[in-house]
């Protein structure tokens, strides 16, 4: 069961765009991030003098449906930024539009720690498959005592649930994912399963809604182009890309296949990519337990919810 968790927020200029903290109650770490616009600003913040780990996120010119990211760790967090913010023929980073930097608020952190952690979290940026590295080979350090070890997993755990909260989406945790996906419909967890059928072409495609997101599963099946003349094409270079990046493949039927479990950001992105064309998600995709489409099943839910809250009043 899924406890909730605190978290604070502070706007250090006041605006939402720009320096932002955040921690977790009970947790030692600390996290400050902001555009590199306000880079001035930052690098003269204390947290900044700090043994850290941080990450520089910028959009991939290749890829755009994930941001480049690169993971580093310092005794001064904030000369290393300065580092950073040269241009690239001068050792800098060119990339990078925002900055996120996570420090403890009791200091205890050491350069093996940070070294450790940056070590785990860019293994762990890599198995999400959410993000383009530019870090090069990372080495596997692991001379920490295992007592270490233990707290830093932990430390690594709150680090994955304070990210996505700041707008980071590349540590979210697929193996969690992927048991919702592959737990039995109906089961402690598990998520409802949808299905959506294309009967003039074959196609049959299947997913499920799992932590926020809506995930069509390995083996669906779409459209093998996407429909030229549509009116709106605005899922059109997401189509592309899953096609480019191996996602979508030819089968023997003429369709294309997903290889891999797929996440998408809403019903209808996921519809789209399936039909070849702007389509809404809410209308075509079917939970398969009550024959409802998507939209009517989340009603159902919402009603149902009322009702109960009703009755507790």
């Amino acid at each position: 069961m899924s406890h909730g968790r605190g978290i604070r927020l502070f706007l250090v200029d006041g605006t939402p765009n720009g320096l932002l903290t955040a921690e977790i109650m009970n947790w030692t770490g600390h996290a400050l991030t902001g555009p590199r616009t306000k880079l001035t600003e930052l690098v003269q913040r204390p947290e900044c003098g700090r043994t850290g780990v941080y990450f520089l996120v910028g959009p991939d010119p290749d890829n755009a449906m994930r941001p480049l990211v690169y993971i580093g760790e310092s005794d001064d967090v904030a000369k290393r930024l300065k580092q950073h913010n040269r241009p690239e023929p001068q050792g800098g980073k060119d990339f990078w539009e925002r900055v996120c930097l996570i420090t403890s608020k009791d200091q205890n952190l050491t350069k093996a720690h940070v070294k450790y952690l940056e070590s785990q979290l860019i293994a762990i940026a890599k198995q999400s498959g959410r993000c383009g590295l530019v870090n090069g080979t990372a080495h596997d350090y692991t001379v920490l005592p295992e007592s270490d070890q233990a707290d830093k997993a932990f430390f690594i755990e709150q680090v994955r649930i304070i990210l996505p909260v700041l707008g980071f989406d590349f540590l979210r945790d697929r193996q969690k994912i992927a048991a919702q996906i592959r737990g039995e419909p109906g089961s402690e967890g598990a998520a409802p399963n949808f299905y959506m059928e294309l009967p003039k072409y074959g196609i049959r495609a299947t997913a499920r809604e799992v932590d926020g997101e809506f995930v069509v599963l390995e083996g669906s099946q779409a459209r093998d182009k996407w429909v030229s003349g549509s009116s709106y094409t605005s899922y059109r270079p997401l189509y592309d890309q899953l096609t480019a990046d191996g996602v979508l493949v030819p089968d023997a039927s003429g369709a294309v296949r997903f290889t891999q479990d797929q996440s998408f950001s809403s019903p209808s992105a996921a519809a789209a990519v399936v039909s070849g064309r702007s389509a809404n998600g809410r209308i075509v995709w079917i939970e398969e337990s009550s024959r409802k489409s998507y939209g009517d099943w989340q009603s159902s839910l919402v009603e149902a919810q009322s009702a109960v809250d009703e009755l507790k009043d």
